[in-house]
Order: structure tokens, then sequence, then C-alpha cells
């Protein structure tokens, strides 16, 4: 099937060989480029960790919980002190719940982002100053 209007030619075609078809006319003026949809705007980049503090980073795409269960205290804020090893949140992907820890031991001195937020690979979640 082949359909001409105005500016716009359409070409449909049901073999599973793809391939433009030569077109036996003079090709029309170019249509001007379509106006792209208003795009999200991308998250704002974390701030770099000051010197001397360690990145705490997501390792897949998920939503983080900042505590155990709905109500309890969060597994660290701002100023708790963490060993290496020590469950700082979790971040749930297709029902898979993964515990990040702490590579370092220190003081949490930012948290990043907030309960139940949506999280990429390798989003800082926390920078904590190493001891």
């Amino acid at each position: 099937m082949e359909l001409d209007y105005d500016q716009l030619h359409l070409y449909l075609n049901k073999n599973k060989h793809f391939g433009q078809k030569e077109r036996q006319t003079e090709p029309k003026e170019a249509a001007a480029a379509p106006v792209p949809a208003q795009e999200k705007a991308a998250p704002a980049p974390a701030p770099a960790p000051a010197s001397g503090d360690h990145a705490i980073k997501s390792p897949l795409v998920g939503t983080i919980y900042l505590q155990a269960k709905p109500g309890d205290a969060p597994f660290v804020t701002v100023g708790s002190h963490v060993k290496k090893g020590q469950v700082v949140c979790i971040v749930e992907a297709m029902k898979m719940m993964t515990e990040i820890k702490s590579t370092v031991s220190g003081t949490v001195s930012q948290v990043l982002v907030e309960n139940e937020d949506l999280v990429e690979c390798d989003q800082t979640l926390f920078t904590v100053k190493e001891d």
C-alpha cells in the first residue's frame, strides 16, 4: 500500500523483507521537522562528595527503602555512625529486596535520597566521612 498526501509519503508492505521501495516520482520538499514533545527534565546530578567522603551507590535500579518496615526508624540518618558491612538501606527490584551495605566505617554526612524514591544504577545514595 502506498499513500501520498501533501508532503507525506507512506509505504506499507506486509512482506518480511524490509527495504524502501524506490520512488519513481521526484522527491517532494522535505517536511519541516516535527516539534518534539516536551521531555522530562533529567534529575539533577548528585553533588560530588566532599574530599575524604566516600559515596555509597546503588548497585541496581529499583525503589529504595530507608527503613526496614513502614513506621520503623531509618537504618541511618545524617550523623549516624556506620560500620563496614552495616545495612544502610534496601533496594527493591522486581519484588527482590537487596540490602545495601556500607563499604567503609565512618559517619553519614549526607542522605541524598528519600524513602521510596526510584534510584538508578550507580546513583549516589549516601556519603560517609571515613574514620
